[in-house]
């Protein structure tokens, strides 16, 4: 049997790259890259997205609330990825979890506020497409605890 092993930044305990250690790993890795990315780039486009949900939710319900809920989901999909991309660091350095489960549950959370708001919006197909994000947040979830 083959192990990879990875060392810890100090050198000095090997880990063993097990299915689920790099399982953990390469989950935190994709929800770091979706919630960074799209949290930046709301961040660094602001009025470009506050003008496209504007636009989105124009006849939904959540018109009113777009100023509100803009720079709310902002902040949470950027916690997220920060907490992936910390959580990633830290399993890494000393075997802890518990950044990156955190991560994964605020990526769930991102997700779930998102898909409220799709389907309020009566954007069906891009409340289906969270679908799958939802899904490798929770199985990330369940992985952080093993």
């Amino acid at each position: 049997m083959v192990f990879l092993i990875i060392w810890s930044s100090n050198f000095q305990k090997p880990m063993n790259l097990t299915p689920i250690y790099s399982s953990q790993i390469l989950c935190l890795v994709f929800l770091a890259i979706l919630f960074l990315q799209s949290g930046l780039d709301k961040i660094f486009n602001y009025k470009g997205n506050l003008e496209w949900l504007t636009g989105h939710f124009s006849k939904s319900p959540l018109r009113k609330l777009v100023g509100l809920m803009f720079p709310l989901i902002t902040l949470l999909e950027t916690a997220a990825g920060l907490a992936c991309a910390l959580g990633i660091y830290f399993l890494v350095v000393d075997g802890s979890a518990a950044i990156g489960l955190l991560g994964a549950q605020l990526s769930a959370v991102s997700i779930v506020a998102l898909f409220f708001g799709q389907r309020l919006a009566q954007d069906y197909v891009g409340a289906a497409t969270l679908t799958t994000y939802f899904i490798i947040s929770i199985m990330t979830i369940f992985l952080m605890g093993l």
